[in-house]
């Protein structure tokens, strides 16, 4: 046979070779019986009694999700328990139920509407739809005594190919049986797509109604990094595809060809997240994400469990630094028992930082002081503390002056604590032009690519209407990143990144010719990433920094990467 390429996104830097395993889930209902001959009550019943079943099920699966993928992934399953007992969509199920439908027919139509509506919306909230088909189908099994097809259980080599795979089903794959999944839909920011990620799956999503005409049983090459599957592949292909995949892990640290050390470290949402962090190479934790520890629960963690958590993320690695940010709620990350504001434009609203000074006080004081006294346990030396979407100077100053009180506070207690290397994020427009002021305050920058790209862009990084503009190699991105690595230059401040666009091995050399001394990213990209920094030379990569930053347009700075890389 002849081979042939269909185009998706790419999701994850990784191949697979395996074969194609369609998997179609959706059933349809028989026409529903005459709305006289329904019992009311009895579908009523039935319907409630369903969805306790479900929500048993989805409590059982949030549990075995957040200890196999990792906590951040499994609050997508705590979404759906609200969707089941959202009061919109119960009173629709009921009134549907009322006017004659027995209760699986209606939770299908109820469903249905609210899904089409997400849709509409586009970017994260379309993305939601999924989750609403999820639950749907959930529903819809129980209520007719469906059983549910086993994703766990394929036979080694599997690709899975889907219209789309939602989260209960992403979550059953198996990395050790499956090669990889492609899908009709989805965006990168889809749950299918950070799922693969987080099991280091290859992974092509959006592939489109193409995907149609790959038979069951299609042998396939899944490139999870530029979006192909390619369909009967040669040999030389597969070969080539398996050589891709098998990348060594460094766990020592490394250096450019011409030997200039660039720490690569992992990207932490969860304490689950550490082993495999260390299993993949990394030199140490380059962003600690610490909303975990006060997401999915009634009341905020204490001092002293905030305290075992960041002793245990700087146990993980020897002599490896843990950079931990503070307290970054708000936009997408609501906090039940705060009282937060149901703002137009969360993005950029009250967040980060804003927070952390402001109704937020009390809660940023007990986390500091976790910090400092983890800054003086026995690991505690390799601790660096970075503050959330700074903008300011006076929330600079303020945010350091507060690491200031409370370690005095604790030294009149009595209570032994360091003062931690201290950051910010560079995340806003706002921290790119101030940088040359902020540099002589901190020992460290970040950069969140994500989040700058969608500031710098005013592009809303889940919106695929505007994905094009949101992305980092856009050259205002770029020049945004070139401003903040030269503010640093002269000043005792290094300068790292830990948004997507470190993970992205394609780029390890213009981010090295940019100056940036340290790349954090998904543990999954921690080996490509290493590879490609002890294959670059800095003199080099240097001339190609330049270059890009005098393009004018993406596609130019594309055109040159590829000539480049």
């Amino acid at each position: 046979m002849t081979e042939r390429t269909l185009s998706g996104i790419g999701v994850t830097p990784l191949s697979g070779v395996g074969t194609v395993v369609w998997y179609r889930p959706d059933a349809d209902l028989p026409e529903p019986p005459a709305p006289e001959d329904v019992d009311e009550d009895a579908e009523l019943a039935r319907f409630e009694d369903a969805r306790a079943a479900a929500e048993d099920e989805l409590e059982a699966e949030r549990e075995r999700t957040a200890e196999r993928v990792g906590e951040e992934e499994a609050a997508v399953f705590d979404a759906h328990v609200q969707f089941l007992n959202d009061p919109q969509i119960t009173d629709g199920v009921t009134d549907a139920i009322e006017g004659g439908l027995p209760a699986e027919h209606a939770v299908q139509e109820t469903f249905s509407e609210f899904v089409e509506q997400f849709e509409n919306m586009g970017g994260r909230m379309g993305e939601r739809a999924d989750d609403l088909r999820d639950v749907r189908d959930r529903l819809v099994r129980v209520l007719s005594d469906g059983e549910r097809v086993d994703l766990s259980s394929l036979p080694e080599g599997s690709v899975v190919v889907a219209e789309r795979l939602t989260p209960s089903d992403t979550a059953q794959l198996d990395p050790e049986r499956v090669a990889g999944f492609v899908t009709v839909t989805g965006g990168r920011t889809s749950h299918a797509a950070i799922f693969a990620r987080s099991l280091a799956l290859p992974a092509i999503v959006g592939v489109g109604e193409e995907l149609q005409s790959v038979e069951d049983g299609a042998e396939v090459v899944v490139d999870g990094e530029s979006g192909d599957l390619v369909v009967d592949p040669t040999d030389e292909r597969k070969e080539a595809a398996a050589a891709a995949a098998d990348v060594d892990v460094r766990h020592e640290s490394v250096e450019t060809a011409d030997g200039v050390d660039i720490e690569v470290a992992a990207n932490i949402g969860t304490l689950a997240d550490l082993g495999p962090a260390v299993d993949r190479g990394a030199d140490g934790v380059g962003l600690f994400r610490t909303e975990f520890l006060f997401l999915d629960r009634e009341s905020p963690p204490d001092e002293d469990e905030q305290y075992e958590a960041y002793v245990e993320a700087l146990e993980s690695f020897d002599g490896g630094r843990v950079v931990v940010r503070t307290l970054d709620i708000g936009g997408d990350k609501p906090v039940p028992y705060l009282d937060l504001p149901d703002e137009e434009n969360p993005f950029l609203g009250e967040r980060g930082i804003r927070r952390s000074l402001g109704p937020d006080a009390d809660l940023f004081e007990t986390q500091v002081r976790a910090l400092l006294r983890a800054a003086a346990s026995a690991d505690g030396a390799n601790l660096s503390v970075m503050l959330p979407l700074v903008s300011t100077v006076e929330e600079l100053r303020a945010g350091r002056e507060r690491f200031e009180s409370v370690a005095a506070d604790l030294d009149a207690d009595g209570v032994a604590n360091e003062l931690p290397e201290f950051g910010i994020m560079v995340e806003t427009p706002a921290a790119a032009f101030m940088a040359d002021q902020f540099a002589p305050h901190v020992d460290f920058f970040s950069i969140g690519t994500n989040d700058l790209a969608q500031y710098v862009m005013a592009a809303e990084r889940g919106n695929e209407r505007v994905s094009e503009l949101g992305d980092y190699r856009q050259p205002a991105v770029l020049r945004a990143i070139d401003a903040t690595v030269s503010a640093a230059e002269g000043e005792d401040c290094w300068v790292g990144m830990c948004g997507e666009m470190a993970g992205d091995p394609d780029l390890t050399e213009l981010l090295v010719g940019l100056g940036l001394d340290e790349l954090s990213m998904s543990a999954v990209t921690v080996p490509q990433v290493k590879a490609a920094v002890t294959e670059t030379d800095t003199a080099d990569a240097r001339e190609l920094a330049e270059r890009v930053l005098q393009a004018d347009t993406k596609a130019e700075v594309a055109e040159i990467l590829t000539l480049e890389l």
